[in-house]
């Protein structure tokens, strides 16, 4: 079985004010274990970074204007995430961000089975007080 972790870091915290994706990160996994196969690129963006989110990831803008556009980086992420199983930390930040990026370009959303790893550690833990 193949799934893919996914990480991103943005402009900020709102794709619906015109944050952007700057970072995108997976990491392919065969039945729950790491391999070497993994994805990883730095998007450019004519939006300006905020310095709350500089505090968190440390990227900038004068770092990522030597990057291509995270539409320049579309063909290798759909060919490294395939149809296969997304694993995502507060899976609604990261999946809104990735289709606001598609959605920006005229492609349409990712359908991918998504588990939100979040949801699993919230569950887990109510689990125990309860």
């Amino acid at each position: 079985m193949r799934e893919i972790v996914v990480d991103t870091e943005t402009t900020g915290l709102d794709y619906k004010n015109g944050d952007r994706i700057i970072e995108v990160a997976c990491i392919e996994l065969i039945n729950h274990v790491a391999t070497n196969n993994h994805l990883q690129f730095y998007c450019s963006t004519d939006r300006k970074i905020g310095e709350d989110a500089v505090k968190i990831h440390g990227l900038t803008n004068e770092f990522l204007n030597k990057h291509l556009t995270f539409k320049e980086h579309l063909k290798d992420f759909f060919d490294f995430i395939k149809n296969d199983t997304l694993i995502i930390h507060n899976a609604e930040f990261d999946v809104g961000f990735i289709n606001n990026e598609l959605k920006l370009v005229d492609v349409k959303p990712i359908t991918n089975r998504i588990v939100d790893t979040m949801l699993l550690a919230r569950k887990k833990l109510n689990a125990r007080v309860t």
